[in-house]
Order: structure tokens, then C-alpha cells, then sequence
């Protein structure tokens, strides 16, 4: 069959047949990777030190000065430096952790690692950030931190979970994992709460492969979070093994294999030079699809706010299922079809089975989070994608939600 115009209408619909959109398979969140970083690795593999050493040390400044903190520590993932702040910070047993249902499971799991109890607190509609009129309706004389996550890459607003935050005496934990780039009011976001936590899967805007890092302006929890990250040790392997001289370390308390490697670093030095321009390139991609998406049955996702920057991380979609005949998931499936790689940001976790019973109020109903849930599709932004796969994106959103729109 004869591959179709954009807005044409399929002959049958793709989930059964007809001819892809495009002959290859279009991965979601291909990382966009350059010669600089896989000279770095071989550097790395030379030197014959691989494990942490000098070129994490040079990544925790570099990434320091990149967000204008004080202190960054670099650890072996997101959920590790979730995990480490929350003990930092004496988070645990008998505690409350308020947090939103859209989110990642790692974020609540983190909670649960600590010891603390998830209390979850619905989002808003349109930023699918948590709401901080929510937080305040699930703030118990147990409750000791707000964790809250920066969707998409746009910031919380900051200003009013700050104000609840302070009126009850709570710690900030803000879950950046999708927010390298971002900006609320002129600061940058993972410097307003007591921690921040970065992502470096490789699906990130900035990715050593697997990584993390927790960013602070307290000396005491940037400290306890160093030490906890490598089993409790006073010094690590680099500090006790370089040409400086032998030290000895003592072991400080029961910690965590936690850290980032060299061979880590050395992807994420590069990568962390190219933030500006890879922003850029998804802004601009962002924006076509933005563009093309008007007057499909579908929701947009909200411009950025005015005095905020948008990391641009994800675009998420909501299908407008009551305009369409089919479901979300069955337009999954036809994505797939027609070799476009989508993803799914997120299934409400009040709606996992495991989190209606590990969560205080996991079985209780979050109507925004469950109205994203039921009709979000994210799609392909990354600098990786050529002007071609983009165009390839945009011709598959149309013909599918034009070809399965309802007619009257």
C-alpha cells in the first residue's frame, strides 16, 4: 500500500495494517551523543582509573557551577540521591513524605526506602505539577517533608510551596529529574529547597548512561550525603589511592554503593557542555509540535509559565478521549505500528496496586492525576531526531487522531 499524505485518511487503520509512516523504528529518547564523549571514555579506559576519581570531582563542579549551588554530589542514580537526602535529613520511620501521584514510582519508593510514609497530594490539571492547595490539605503533625517533582521539565510553583513549606516547618526535597535546564522566577530549580535531584538515565537531557546528583547549600547534609553514598567511609578510593599519598579511612556509619564512576563522568562532562545548545534544539522541536497539533482532538501541554524556563524534557499529549473513538492505549499500539516509539508520563500511582497499600492514601482518588492518566502520550523530543523523524511524528499524530477522530 502506498505510504499516505499528511492528514490523508488511512485506508484501514494502522494498528491492523497499511503502510508505516516511516521504514524504521523511531526509538523514544534516543540520547544524542558526539565523538567528544567517546574520545572522553577511552581517555578514561587509558588512565586506568575508572571507578571514582577525578573526572566525577570534575563533573560535581562543573554541575555545581552550572545550577549556582554551593555543593554537588554526584551518585549512581536519581533514586539514590532521593534516597540519601530523605536520611540526610533523619527522614524515616514514623514520618510523613507529601508527594504527587504523577510522578515515576522512584520517587515514592525512596520514601518507602527511607522508612517514612508516602502521603500523596493530587496535581493540577494543566501544569501536572502537585498542587500546594493540596499539600496543605494532607499535612499531619507527622508530616516532615513535601517531595515534590518538576514534571516535564516546568517548574512547581515555587513560591507557594516554599509559603506552606515554612508556615509547618517542612523540608523541600525537589525531585529534578526531569529539570535540568529549568528556571523558576530567575533561580534555578534543585537551589530553592533543601535538596535538589537529578537524573542522568539515558533518557534524560543530560545522561551519563545511569547517574545522579544531589545539589545542596547545607555543608552538614552535603557531608553526611557524601559519606552515605560510599558505605559510610570517611574517604573514598581516589582520596585513599592517588599519588598524594595512602590514607586511611574510618567507617562512619552503615552506608550505601551509591557512587558515580569516571567512566560515568566522562559522558557526563560533554554532555553537561552541550545543555544550552541541545535545549535549543528541543525548544524548537517542542514548539513545531505545538504548532502542528491545533485543532486535533487532542490537549495540548500548557505554554510555559511567564518568569519560568521549561527543560522542554517531555511533550506530553492528552488525547482527547471523548473526541476520538478509541482509547490511549490503543493509540500506543498504532504508534508502534506506524514505527514511532511513544511513552507513557505516567499511570497515576494511585491506580498501581502496590501503592494503594504501601501509601497512606493510596486508594483514595486524585481526579487530575487520574484525567492525565487515563490520556497522556509523550512524544519523541530529543536532539538526537533529525528534521525528518520530526516530520515523521507529526505526519503519524495527524493521520492517527484525524483518522480515528468521531464524526458527528
Amino acid at each position: 500500500m502506498k505510504a499516505l499524505a499528511t492528514g490523508e485518511a488511512l485506508e484501514r487503520p494502522a494498528i491492523v495494517g497499511g503502510t508505516p509512516i516511516r521504514p524504521t523504528f523511531l526509538v523514544f529518547g534516543r540520547p544524542a551523543l558526539e565523538e567528544t564523549e567517546i574520545q572522553e571514555v577511552m581517555d578514561t579506559l587509558r588512565s586506568g582509573w575508572i571507578g571514582t576519581g577525578p573526572k566525577v570531582s570534575r563533573f560535581e563542579d562543573q554541575f555545581k557551577a552550572y545550577k549556582q549551588v554551593p555543593y554537588a554530589m554526584a551518585v549512581n542514580s536519581c533514586t539514590a540521591a532521593l534516597h540519601l537526602s530523605l536520611l540526610a535529613m533523619d527522614i524515616g520511620a514514623g514520618d510523613e513524605v507529601i508527594t504527587t501521584p504523577m510522578t515515576f514510582c522512584a520517587s515514592v519508593n525512596a520514601v518507602l526506602h527511607a522508612g517514612a510514609t508516602p502521603v500523596f497530594a493530587d496535581c493540577d490539571k494543566e501544569s501536572m505539577n502537585i498542587d500546594a492547595r493540596e499539600i496543605e490539605k494532607h499535612i499531619t503533625s507527622k508530616t516532615k517533608a513535601i517531595l515534590l517533582v518538576h514534571f516535564a521539565g516546568r517548574p512547581c510553583e515555587m513560591d507557594a510551596i516554599l509559603a506552606v513549606a515554612q508556615k509547618h516547618q517542612l523540608k523541600v526535597v525537589e525531585d529534578c529529574a526531569h529539570a535540568i535546564e529549568t528556571e523558576y522566577h530567575g533561580r534555578k530549580v534543585g537551589s530553592m529547597g533543601d535538596v535538589g535531584c537529578f537524573s542522568f538515565y539515558v533518557t534524560k537531557n543530560v545522561t551519563t548512561g545511569e547517574g545522579g546528583m544531589v545539589t545542596t547549600a547545607n555543608k552538614q547534609l552535603e557531608e553526611r550525603i557524601k559519606r552515605l553514598a560510599l558505605h559510610g567511609m570517611s574517604k573514598d578510593a581516589w582520596k585513599r589511592f592517588s599519588d598524594t599519598g595512602y590514607k586511611h579511612y574510618s567507617v562512619m556509619e552503615a552506608g550505601f554503593k551509591y557512587n558515580m564512576t569516571d567512566l560515568q563522568a566522562s559522558l557526563g562532562l560533554h554532555q553537561l557542555a552541550r545543555a544550552e545548545k541541545n535545549w535549543l534544539k528541543r525548544k524548537s522541536i517542542w514548539e513545531r509540535y505545538q504548532s502542528a497539533f491545533k485543532n486535533l482532538p487532542c490537549i495540548l501541554p500548557a505554554e510555559p509559565e511567564p518568569n519560568t524556563r521549561h527543560a522542554y524534557h517531555l511533550y506530553t499529549l492528552l488525547v482527547d478521549t471523548e473526541r476520538l473513538s478509541v482509547s490511549r492505549d490503543f493509540l500506543l499500539d498504532a504508534f508502534v505500528k506506524e514505527n514511532i516509539g511513544v511513552g507513557v508520563h505516567y499511570v497515576s500511582l494511585n491506580h498501581h496496586e502496590f501503592y494503594q497499600k504501601a501509601v497512606s492514601n493510596g486508594s483514595e482518588r486524585f481526579p487530575n492525576s487520574e484525567f492525565i492518566s487515563e490520556r497522556t502520550l509523550s512524544l519523541p523530543l530529543s536532539p538526537a531526531l533529525t528534521d525528518s523523524d520530526v516530520t515523521d511524528v507529526i505526519s503519524a499524530v495527524r493521520r492517527l487522531l484525524n483518522y480515528y477522530k468521531k464524526t458527528a
